[in-house]
């Protein structure tokens, strides 16, 4: 019998990739990045000297289609594999990444009339412009009592829809109007593929305050927000939430023209690039923390009931694996801090250190950081420099360093950046595990921890817990790619549920980083002297990070 093979296509922050994979085992036969022709767009649109303001993020959707253009015939002709073996495919995307579409359903940015508002684009997840309207929504869930609120951990986040959509129509109200919904680049993607229009349970559940007993909130909270609301779910919102793993469609004529795979391939439906890694690392019980690290983290756990932890980004019935809850938490900055620094910091000295030896900067700083023992640099840094989504749920606090001198190195700053982020990591950690939901041990993918092997060392002493690590660097791919394969089903050669697509293609290396008992030790106390930092800059006892930010606003 002819071999089978289901395509992945995740959507990142820079870039999109796509990946064939094999039904068998999983292996990725060929992988092909595309980077988005027009970046994360925060300082001008595309085309004019519009300015952003702070906290701006967008994309453009047309790098979104690109993608699908360039990169899955790329892993066709790499690989040689007939698309008439290829018999699915998945995407994934970060999330919330929104957008105004019209009646046609086309993006309001490609219409000459709209595209010189900046809400008329997509907003990337890390759009944090939307954080007073975040705010208010919360203060009124809190005086209404409403009751989805514990679910998300006591607090709905400026990166997602709801408060995306009332920025929109607070600071754009021609442009809410022109909208016939807003959705999700997820869905939308999708849709463009099968022309169907659906949208995911999973994105609907953690970012659009769906629940699948109760549905969107009431009529009423939306009112309470802005009456303009109060239709919202119904209208702006509308349309059939569907579960993840599910076929959304086949795709058309024209997009298989675009990418040259066979009209009538089955198209999963839409999903979330942290949430499809879970089952590619063969996670499908309790107890396992997956978190996919690049840009930031996201952080996935399974649990068999429905708890209230502080700070999550929410739990969601059948979110992840059907049968379980899915916790969702995460850090909105990670691989970005290091790139920070290393861009925008760094002396021109290490640089040229960097090019003499022929290697990466990441990789210099990275060799000398591993030299000092937990402790030995006397820093200690709060990883807040885009906001802290958890536990905090805050995107007003921003980055601090402490302990700096005149003998103070760069490598022992980056030291420093690469534990702050584990002691978030841990934050997270211990918020689940003493509220019932149990963390035993870490499964990492993305592409930091192929790229650096002290961060995960530091990871696993700072939590004191083993971490294992993804066999793929592509493992968002790989779980969008075994989506596809649930959505063909078994009668076609695939898998009619995710559990026994994860027994034959989920993959993670045998390799396990396991903590070094005297640096867990160390790390203990310096996790306190953390935690104190933490409780101090972020729970109101000192709100200077609120106050500087409100001087710069003035400033402009």
């Amino acid at each position: 019998m002819t071999e089978k093979y289901t395509i992945g296509v995740d959507y990142g922050t820079e870039s999109g990739r796509a990946v064939l994979v094999s039904l068998e085992n999983g292996k990725e036969i060929a992988d092909q990045v595309t980077p988005y022709r027009h970046g994360v767009i925060d300082e001008k649109l595309p085309g004019t000297e519009i300015d952003l303001g702070y906290e701006w993020a967008l994309q453009h959707p047309q790098d979104y289609i690109e993608v699908l253009e360039n990169s899955i015939p790329s892993v066709l002709q790499k690989s040689g594999v007939n698309p008439d073996d290829v018999i699915g495919m998945g995407i994934d995307f970060t999330a919330c990444t929104m957008l105004p579409i019209d009646e046609n359903g086309e993006p309001l940015s490609n219409n000459p009339e709209w595209k010189s508002n900046p809400h008329s684009w997509i907003k990337l997840w890390k759009h944090h412009a939307a954080q007073d309207e975040a705010n208010k929504l919360n203060e009124i869930a809190e005086q209404m009592g409403e009751k989805f609120l514990p679910r998300y951990g006591g607090k709905i986040s400026s990166e997602w829809m709801i408060a995306k959509v009332w920025q929109i129509l607070n600071e754009a109200p021609d442009i809410y109007e022109k909208t016939d919904r807003f959705v999700e680049a997820t869905d939308w993607v999708t849709s463009k593929l099968t022309n169907s229009f659906v949208r995911n349970s999973c994105t609907a559940g953690y970012k659009s305050i769906w629940h699948k007993r109760d549905g969107y909130p009431s009529k009423e909270f939306f009112k309470a927000l802005d009456s303009r609301l109060e239709n919202l779910t119904e209208t702006k919102l509308r349309g059939d939430v569907v579960s993840i793993g599910t076929r959304a469609g086949e795709l058309t004529e024209e997009m298989a023209k675009l990418t040259g795979l066979n009209a009538g391939t089955a198209v999963a439906v839409g999903n979330v690039d942290a949430h499809v890694s879970v089952p590619a690392m063969g996670v499908t019980e309790p107890g396992k923390l997956v978190m996919t690290m690049g840009t930031s983290i996201c952080s996935m756990l399974l649990g068999e009931k429905e708890e209230e932890v502080e700070g999550m980004c929410g739990v969601v019935e059948d979110g992840i694996i059907p049968g379980f809850y899915g916790y969702e938490a995460g850090q909105p900055a990670v691989g970005d801090i290091f790139a920070w620094y290393v861009d925008q910091a760094v002396p021109e000295y290490v640089k040229k250190e960097a090019d003499i030896e022929g290697i990466d900067v990441h990789q210099l700083l990275e060799r000398k950081a591993a030299s000092y023992k937990p402790g030995e640099t006397g820093l200690l840094a709060l990883d807040w420099w885009n906001g802290n989504r958890s536990v905090l749920v805050d995107t007003d606090l921003s980055g601090l360093l402490v302990g700096m001198t005149l003998q103070t190195k760069p490598e022992e700053i980056y030291r420093a950046l690469l534990e702050s982020t584990a002691f978030g990591t841990r934050e997270i950690v211990d918020a689940f595990h003493t509220n019932g939901v149990e963390v035993n041990e870490l499964y990492v993918c993305g592409g930091l921890p192929h790229k650096n092997k002290l961060l995960i060392q530091i990871y696993a002493d700072v939590t004191n817990r083993p971490i294992k690590v993804a066999d793929s660097i592509q493992t968002p791919a790989l779980g969008a790619a075994m989506f596809g394969a649930v959505a063909a089903g078994a009668v076609n050669g695939g898998y009619d549920t995710i559990i026994d697509a994860t027994q034959k293609m989920a993959r993670i290396k045998d390799e396990v980083i396991k903590p070094i008992p005297e640096n867990v030790a160390i790390y203990e106390k310096l996790y306190k002297e953390y935690a104190t930092l933490h409780t101090y800059f972020g729970r109101g006892e000192n709100d200077v990070m609120k106050r500087l930010r409100a001087l710069r606003s003035a400033a402009e």
